[in-house]
């Protein structure tokens, strides 16, 4: 997706990376990955959700790049990581360990956040040996383990089959968005924002989600409609803080609970009145906070990656 795209200036402005590269997956999918902040400060990994990209994060990237080393990636097929016919939560471990590969060096500790997908990219490589070396907390912000669909109240119907039925229709469709237009914009905040976001929030949620192409958009809405990573919450064994909305459409409190119930180690729940799916951007300054927090609470500064250390299959991008 280009910056051009993006909103030029203000919160949600997509910040200048100090370092761009490129991650290379297990598959072989490339994935674009972006570093902000001072080399040799704390690590903050920022996986984003489903139809957005590391734009999705500008109000984080500008707070906590003072003082930390954030890195962002684009989820593949999304953002500026080309698309890949291979759609599972397999596949968003996979780039996940790959991001870390290239970001961090051996045993570096980081605290990786997630939202929405990225949050059940976080889940999906709980047990995974690179996320375990350097995970040393995790934030997970507006998502669920599994029955997203049952769960989501984006339709005014009441539960039941008919209603996960006709949700899946619609969040499956291979419509396209068009532009961003006054109606578009009424609608993605009905389904994902809290009533009181400002314009600028949902118009900067709008410039992302609707650059998401449709067949990427489609074909990452069957992985979640048949997600099950229960188990891989039990194996989650970070320190992990949990925060959600009370008027989230699609990942209503209900998965928020249920993290909290089953993670090993959960070290605090956040629940935002008022607050819909969209937490980082509709609650930029409270999600900056916890990250700064347990960035705080559970990292110690790591020695910095001289040349080429902690850059494994990364292809750095001219001009970066």
């Amino acid at each position: 997706m280009s910056r051009l795209t993006q909103e030029a200036h203000g919160a949600y402005a997509p910040p200048v990376p100090a370092l761009e590269l490129i991650a290379h997956s297990a598959d072989g999918a490339r994935l674009h990955v972006e570093v902000h902040g001072p080399e040799d400060a704390p690590a903050v990994v920022l996986a984003h959700g489903w139809t957005c990209s590391t734009a999705f994060w500008a109000a984080q990237i500008r707070d906590l790049a003072a003082d930390h080393r954030v890195v962002a990636y684009d989820q593949r097929g999304h953002g500026r990581s080309p698309a890949s016919d291979a759609c599972s939560t397999e596949a968003l471990a996979d780039d996940l360990e790959a991001v870390l590969a290239a970001t961090l060096a051996p045993g570096e500790k980081a605290v990786l956040v997630g939202h929405s997908m990225g949050g059940m990219t976080l889940m999906a490589a709980s047990a995974r040996p690179r996320f375990r070396e350097h995970a040393a907390a995790a934030l997970l912000c507006s998502t669920g383990s599994t029955g997203l669909v049952a769960e989501a109240r984006v339709l005014p119907l009441r539960a039941g089959p008919f209603r996960t039925r006709v949700t899946q229709a619609v969040l499956g469709s291979r419509a396209p968005l068009g532009p961003v237009t006054p109606v578009a914009k009424r609608i993605l905040k009905y389904a994902t924002m809290g009533p009181g976001s400002s314009p600028v929030m949902v118009a900067a949620c709008a410039r992302i989600v609707h650059a998401c192409p449709r067949t990427v958009r489609h074909a990452w809405s069957a992985v979640l409609a048949t997600l099950d990573l229960e188990h891989s919450v039990r194996e989650l064994r970070v320190p992990t803080a949990v925060i959600a909305g009370t008027v989230d459409r699609l990942t209503p409190v209900v998965h928020a609970r249920a993290l909290v119930a089953g993670l090993p180690n959960c070290v605090g729940s956040t629940e935002l009145p008022g607050v819909g799916h969209m937490t980082p951007v509709e609650a930029p300054e409270l999600v900056s906070a916890r990250i700064r927090e347990l960035v705080s609470t559970y990292t110690q500064t790591a020695e910095a990656p001289t040349a080429g250390e902690g850059l494994a299959g990364a292809e750095i991008k001219e001009g970066a």
